[in-house]
């Protein structure tokens, strides 16, 4: 190849997180088993699958929650299973998370929440950290009036956006989100995933979504990965996944809610 033609050929993309023949098991009852599946920098990600499939067990096991009982996960070119307390730490920084019901310490108010990760992880003084939660709760749509409540005195979708600040404290490049609409009414969803899909072209993040919302696949999802028969059958962009030959994809993405969001989209 000369060199030229070198320069013009297209980079490959980065692979943040990197799964291996996975095998989850819980006692007798395997959950995955030979379960390949790449997430590469800069995507927006959607995990899907039938009921018992293992998408939380698959997200835990990339989180370090969960030891697999086979295979290998690589997180910025990590073993999961195999770091460092440095390399641990480094992952974590670089990782935000926001779980399904937000998980706000129920004892701080919303400004201590999202500081949180910054009193943790850094350094900086009390004023600086301040500063930046601040920015971050201004940044996923909430005001001042806001800082001094508890969890108990916020709403359902006040609680993911809190949550979600908290996720970006430390700047991530990384953002796992559990089922981040559930429970929001359909204008709340659409205005999270307006969100999330906002906040990831502006900060270039990489998003790890687990979610059973077809509207938020359509509307903000790169690609998704469906799971099934124990692996991921399927990862492509959801137009790629509406022609397949596999029944339960062609049931979830042409059955009658898949249709009314594909109409919606």
């Amino acid at each position: 190849m000369t060199r030229s033609a070198a320069s013009e050929a297209p980079e490959t993309p980065e692979v943040l997180i990197e799964v291996r023949g996975l095998l989850s098991q819980f006692g007798e009852r395997t959950i995955h088993e030979n379960l390949d599946l790449d997430v590469l920098r800069g995507e927006v990600l959607g995990v899907v699958g039938g009921s018992g499939t293992g998408k939380t067990v698959l997200l835990n096991s990339i989180l370090g929650l969960k030891e697999p009982e086979g295979g290998t996960i690589r997180v910025f070119g990590h073993d999961v299973s195999d770091m460092t307390s440095a390399q641990a730490a480094e992952v974590e920084r670089r990782s935000g998370v926001l779980f399904q019901a937000g998980a706000l310490f129920s004892s701080l108010s919303v400004l201590e929440n999202v500081a949180s990760p910054l009193v943790e992880h850094t350094k900086l003084s009390r004023r600086v950290i301040r500063d930046i939660a601040e920015m971050k709760i201004a940044m996923v749509g909430l005001g001042p009036e806001s800082h001094h409540l508890k969890p108990a005195e916020l709403s359902g979708g006040m609680k993911k956006r809190v949550g979600l600040a908290r996720a970006l404290a430390l700047d991530p490049d990384l953002l796992y989100l559990d089922e981040p609409t559930a429970g929001l009414d359909p204008i709340g969803a659409a205005a999270f995933d307006e969100l999330i899909r906002g906040l990831s072209d502006d900060l270039g993040l990489t998003v790890f979504m687990i979610t059973h919302d077809l509207d938020s696949l359509y509307a903000i999802c790169d690609k998704v990965a469906v799971l099934a028969d124990k692996r991921v059958v399927a990862k492509a962009p959801v137009a790629e996944l509406e022609t397949s030959d596999h029944p339960w994809i062609r049931e979830y993405f042409l059955g009658p809610r898949g249709r009314a969001a594909h109409k919606a989209a």
